[in-house]
């Protein structure tokens, strides 16, 4: 398949910060073989008029749980225990493998409504979530949670049940599955398990995707029982041995930030989470100035409450500026950098997240011709602090169109949302929230 996409504005996200008006890009196959120009003799099979829009790389949410749009609006105004065991564990303990699989296709409608190209999921019977993917078009990373306490684990998880997962998926969907190791965090996973784990993706070749650091109690209680902060402790049990993501990382300290960059650790950054539940949101200029790579993640729909990435964009600087009461903090089109640049990276798919010749043709258009998009002073501006997800108008993966002026183009979206909302409600009725004194 050959695509043209001619007269939009393109912004590359290249090294540079180039901003092209007027350009084209020329899609073959999964790669972008040309920006600005199309090459001589191109002969396209579709074409798309991107007059008054602009294009930017495709958005990759570095950190979610996509079935949990089955939990939305279920577990309101709770702090993180309570929303957990109150009202999250017991519908976890309930959960099937089909309704994993209609609400993370539930999720995949939204996330590509919003500009959203690859997902970093953390979940349980992840073999649904992987055909979603598969179906959809979309990327992923794809890790089947485990805790290594068999009572604690959901519908019979366990690491040999992971790793026969990754096993069955790793470079699925023609490439565009990666596979991942997804041990819960190192307040649920006892010590041995996590040297376990740790052992199995150095012998496996595999990444991680860990939640780490959330709290200052995580902190206190990491430093009593084993001398040592969660960063440096994960590091201890060997974790950071292969390629890690750490999913918030909001109490690290100096020196854990120090261990995260010497070993190259991802932290997926979620604000509209944190604020959430209430928690700190940490400095992110100080963790990128440490040398961590940051990127951005919309965290699970029943905390968050959306997986809107370009939400996440906006947000993102918004709550630096105010947090630092600096109005200097994010400038520019860092944030845009952090979701698509950062992302990619993290996720393990360093060829997408710039426009550029030679790179995975992940392509997002804008219809800027909105009112409040205009005037133009500062198109990346524009883009950061105006532009919203109903403003998407194409959505293109690995150079098949998943979405076109309000139309998914590889999902039933009025069959998913009818099947998860049935889903959902039938989930309630089997397993009745928990109540406590207020």
């Amino acid at each position: 398949m050959r695509t043209l996409i001619k007269d939009v504005c393109v912004v590359t996200l290249d090294k540079a910060g180039t901003v092209l008006p007027n350009a084209s890009i020329a899609i073959e196959g999964k790669r972008i073989v040309a920006v600005g120009e199309p090459p001589r003799g191109f002969r396209p099979d579709q074409t798309i008029d991107g007059y008054n829009h602009a294009a930017v790389p495709g958005f990759f949410n570095t950190h979610t749980h996509a079935a949990m749009t089955l939990m939305r609006g279920h577990a309101e105004d709770l702090p993180p225990e309570r929303w957990f065991r109150e009202r999250i564990q017991p519908l976890e303990a309930a959960l099937t493998e089909e309704d994993v699989y209609w609400g993370a296709a539930l999720g995949v409608c939204e996330m590509i409504r919003s500009g959203t190209v690859a997902f970093n999921d953390h979940y349980f019977f992840m073999d649904r979530v992987a055909q979603v993917v598969e179906e959809s078009g979309m990327k992923a990373g794809l890790a089947w949670a485990v805790v290594g306490v068999p009572e604690l684990e959901i519908g019979g998880s366990s690491l040999a049940r992971a790793l026969a997962f990754s096993e069955r998926w790793q470079g699925g969907a023609g490439g565009r599955i990666r596979t991942v190791l997804g041990p819960h965090s190192p307040y649920l996973c006892p010590e041995p398990f996590l040297r376990e784990v740790a052992a199995a993706a150095r012998e496996h070749s595999l990444p991680i995707h860990i939640h780490v650091a959330e709290t200052a109690q995580q902190v206190t209680d990491s430093v009593k029982a084993h001398g040592l902060t969660p960063i440096a402790f994960l590091e201890d049990c060997g974790i950071f041995d292969v390629p890690c993501l750490a999913a918030h990382a909001i109490h690290a300290t100096p020196q854990d930030l120090g261990i995260l960059a010497a070993r190259d650790v991802s932290v997926s950054h979620c604000p509209l989470s944190y604020m959430n539940f209430g928690l700190e949101v940490n400095d992110l200029a100080s963790v990128m100035r440490a040398g961590v790579r940051v990127g951005l993640g919309s965290d699970g729909p029943a905390s968050n409450n959306d997986m809107d990435m370009k939400g996440i964009v906006r947000s993102t600087p918004l709550v630096q500026k105010f947090r630092n009461r600096n109005a200097e903090d994010m400038p520019g089109d860092l944030p845009l950098r952090m979701a698509t640049r950062n992302g990619a990276r993290a996720m393990g798919f360093p060829e997408s997240g710039v426009l550029a010749a030679g790179r995975a043709a992940d392509v997002v258009l804008f219809d800027i011709d909105r009112p409040h998009l205009h005037p133009r002073h500062n198109l990346v501006a524009n883009l950061v602090q105006s532009a919203r997800a109903s403003d998407v108008s194409h959505v293109i993966a690995d150079g098949r169109p998943l979405y076109r002026k309000g139309q998914l183009l590889t999902l039933d979206e009025e069959k998913i949302m009818a099947e998860a909302e049935q889903r959902a409600q039938r989930l309630i009725r089997r397993a009745p929230p928990k109540t406590s004194a207020h």
